[in-house]
């Protein structure tokens, strides 16, 4: 069973940054795509950013350049880090493991239990 805890979430002003860590139980990473998504309220879920089935970061249009995906295979930790941010990045936010390497919701096998950013303007 994979397990994914996200932490690092918190409140921000508009331009501030925040760095999410989530921690994966072993061998997640050895077996799966890693990534990230975000749910407004009142919308659906998204992908922000993951990597693909040969390693490489990918990005939504809307935050490409301001948010890196990293991780740490020894650590078993995945890491978003969000520069200036804005409030229309305020969401709550969700590690994804994704075997398909797809990126749709609907292919995600496991999911963290999220972690709050709220961004003031």
């Amino acid at each position: 069973q994979v397990q994914l805890v996200e932490s690092g979430g918190g409140s921000v002003q508009a331009g501030g940054s925040l760095r999410l860590s989530c921690a994966a139980s072993r061998y997640t990473f050895s077996t799966y795509c890693m990534g990230w998504f975000r749910q407004a309220s009142g919308k659906e879920r998204e992908v922000v950013a993951f990597f693909d089935d040969v390693g490489m970061a990918m990005y939504a249009g809307s935050v490409k350049g301001r948010f890196t995906i990293s991780k740490d295979n020894a650590k078993n930790t995945l890491y978003l880090q969000m520069n200036s941010l804005q409030p229309e990045d305020t969401a709550m936010y969700y590690c994804a493991a994704d075997r398909l390497c797809t990126w749709y919701v609907s292919s995600v096998n496991y999911w963290g239990q999220g972690t709050q950013v709220t961004v003031s303007s």
